[in-house]
């Protein structure tokens, strides 16, 4: 444990200093500035932000957690001729990848909605939700682009890996779900799509936060089912299976650096 402290001090370090973490945090600060002031305030400017915090997010933890540790490489395998665990080795990896990259999203979002504040009621709940959500968002695909990472040598490869899984998760997947419910509209799909919405990270992290709104007519078809079947324990359960959904990569990736033969 001692050694995986030490190594995630040291991620903390390197990875801080990175410009592209400087920038996120300055690009993030500089749109949900906008949001607030131009989007009509209030709760319409943060569904404004939901859908920059469900897209972005998701794009950034993912292929940054590629470019960084293939750009590491070489410190990765001195670490490793040293006396230092595989896993504390990874573990530091991706705690510094994490607290960075959230450090970067609490500051650039965080601090608006907090300066700003806001008119209708329930403004800082469900601002702190949005953080929250993006927070663990981010740590989900965090633990995703580094398990694509240590999977795939080849730099192009692992980065085009991570875009397929942002595309799925993003885009594609919403698409898939429109076209099981059209094909097959003549039968009971409730269960099927409550269990295609835990599958994907992103559509927990919208209907939980949709949830918070209160809006049943921007939640779709498996929003509405979600809070029919779970009602007020929806919310807690969805921001819970977020947390599986990351434990599921970061395991697969732990497995992985362990075996990989560098």
């Amino acid at each position: 444990m001692n050694m995986a402290v030490k190594v995630l001090v040291s991620q903390l370090r390197n990875v801080a200093r990175n410009r592209w973490i400087i920038g996120y945090a300055v690009l993030l600060f500089a749109v949900t500035e906008l949001l607030l002031r131009f989007g009509g305030g209030g709760e319409r400017a943060l569904l404004s932000l939901l859908n920059v915090v469900l897209l972005l997010l998701p794009l950034v933890s993912v292929v940054f957690g590629v470019i960084y540790v293939h750009n590491s490489r070489e410190f990765i395998e001195l670490l490793l001729a040293q006396p230092v665990g595989r896993g504390a080795l990874y573990g530091g990896l991706f705690g510094g990848l994490v607290l960075t990259l959230t450090s970067g999203f609490v500051l650039g979002v965080g601090v608006p909605l907090l300066l700003q504040g806001g008119g209708s009621p329930g403004y800082l709940s469900q601002g702190a939700l949005l953080v929250l959500a993006g927070v663990l968002l981010t740590i989900v695909f965090t633990a995703f682009g580094l398990a694509v990472a240590v999977r795939f040598d080849d730099r192009v490869r692992a980065l085009g890996a991570a875009l397929g899984v942002w595309l799925l998760c993003a885009l594609v997947y919403d698409g898939i779900i429109l076209l099981v419910t059209t094909l097959f509209a003549d039968y009971p799909l409730e269960a099927p799509l409550l269990v295609m919405t835990f599958l994907n990270p992103v559509d927990l992290a919208r209907v939980a936060l949709l949830l918070s709104f209160d809006i049943s007519a921007l939640m779709g078809y498996t929003g509405a089912v979600y809070e029919r079947f779970f009602g007020a324990g929806g919310l807690a359960l969805a921001l819970a299976m977020l947390l599986v959904c990351a434990a599921v990569p970061f395991g697969a990736g732990w497995r992985w650096f362990k075996r990989k033969d560098f």
